[in-house]
């Protein structure tokens, strides 16, 4: 469960200098507000054959290269990217307010060189990063982005699963020290969302590595806006609730949306919850038990597989015997067939023969009657000396052999 860092990342000026390739696909969206006539018109300089809305720029290459820096990019304009090329990088940004992320708690997390967190200006900005795949390339960029963008919502809620899992993608990448322990593990890890389903496998974090890490992991906890929010709402102090509107009008609905659920799903989380889980574990912890998870899985895969191969077989075998049980009623119709397709000189008419000898063989055989199917096989392979193509197949079915 390695990913050694791809260069490509260690520097985003590194993106002029990539190779031509055969795929790379760039993708950028603004959530939280539109763009404007202005940055649409600065945008379509970087380049003339985007895709370009108030909300999206969208290109890809087939020979060449983007001429335009990510990073900044998103600073300046968007709230989440997506890269992926054909050589196996997967790359997704998201951009948050500040006041929607605490920046130790994000680079707690974030604490290696394929998931990162930084702060710039008003923004907090996340970076996970996969630099290499196994396999074939089989896969296109378009239709990625949408299914990772409500991971922004969620974090903003106070949900820090995708927080987590890109730990476990840093550990995965052997990115951290051994006894570096875990930080938090988040409700719900064993209750993954689509759009966290899809995050895990965009970046490709190990599915035994999830579940082991699952085990300390409390159950999910669902944020239901009814009665116990708006009651939760009622019992917070006037003033509170009068710079909550002032801030809402100022500066928009959303970001006190996001704070407002951030502070009711600690205080549901905190309710009922006496044992959260310390960590206890760390990184090595975590690869080894994965390690150990996936190696009993294999086992027990492997040992199903022989069961059900050992079911088939034994199924086979019962119809090969009430096959041959009809076969055994009719054998002298059966001979008389063989000696019928045989004459008519025709390829498909002699493997049908050959087929039809074998069941006769077994039929023999089974009966006790060996030494009679020989003598028919041999006085078969007399008869018809002149008849090349038959004897050739003859041969190769092995019952010659087996008339000794």
């Amino acid at each position: 469960m390695t990913c050694p860092l791809h260069p490509l990342f260690l520097d985003s000026n590194v993106l002029q200098e990539r190779p031509v390739s055969e795929y790379q696909y760039y993708e950028f969206q603004a959530i939280d507000r539109p763009l404007t006539g202005g940055q649409m018109e600065k945008l379509r300089e970087i380049s003339s054959r985007a895709e370009i809305t108030p909300t999206r720029f969208t290109n890809f290459y087939t020979f060449g290269n983007f001429k335009g820096d990510p990073t900044k990019m998103v600073e300046r304009y968007f709230d989440a990217y997506l890269y992926l090329a054909n050589w196996g990088t997967h790359q997704f940004t998201l951009r948050l307010p500040r006041q929607a992320l605490d920046i130790e708690l994000a680079q707690n997390y974030c604490a290696g060189e394929s998931a990162t967190a930084r702060a710039r200006g008003e923004f907090i900005i996340l970076d996970f990063n996969s630099p290499e795949g196994d396999g074939d390339w089989e896969e296109e960029g378009e239709g990625w982005l949408s299914s990772l963008i409500p991971i922004r919502a969620d974090i903003a809620s106070g949900d820090y699963r995708a927080l987590y899992l890109a730990w476990l993608l840093c550990a995965q990448c052997e990115e951290l020290d051994d006894d570096e322990p875990e930080p938090s593990c988040p409700p719900g890890l064993s209750q993954l969302s689509v759009p966290l389903k899809a995050f895990a496998d965009f970046l490709r974090i190990d599915d035994d590595l999830i579940e082991v890490a699952a085990a300390a992991s409390a159950p999910l906890v669902e944020l239901s806006l009814g009665e116990d929010f708006e009651r939760w709402i009622a019992a917070l102090p006037d003033a509170e609730k009068n710079a909550l509107l002032i801030q809402s009008a100022k500066e928009g609905a959303a970001p006190i949306r996001g704070q407002l659920l951030r502070r009711f799903r600690a205080a549901v989380e905190s309710v009922g919850a006496p044992g959260a889980f310390p960590p206890t574990r760390t990184a090595r912890d975590l690869l080894e038990l994965a390690q150990k998870h996936g190696d009993e899985k294999r086992r027990k895969e492997a040992e199903r597989q022989a069961r059900e191969k050992a079911r088939r077989e034994r199924e086979a075998a019962a119809a090969r015997e009430r096959y041959l049980d009809g076969v055994a009623q009719r054998e002298p119709e059966m001979w008389a067939k063989v000696d019928t397709l045989i004459a008519t000189k025709r390829p498909g008419d002699y493997d049908e023969a050959i087929t039809l000898l074998k069941d006769l063989w077994d039929v023999g055989v089974r009966s006790g009657r060996s030494q009679e199917s020989r003598a028919r096989v041999r006085q078969l392979q007399d008869q018809h000396a002149k008849k090349p193509s038959f004897l050739r197949r003859l041969a190769q079915s092995g019952l010659i052999a087996s008339s000794g």
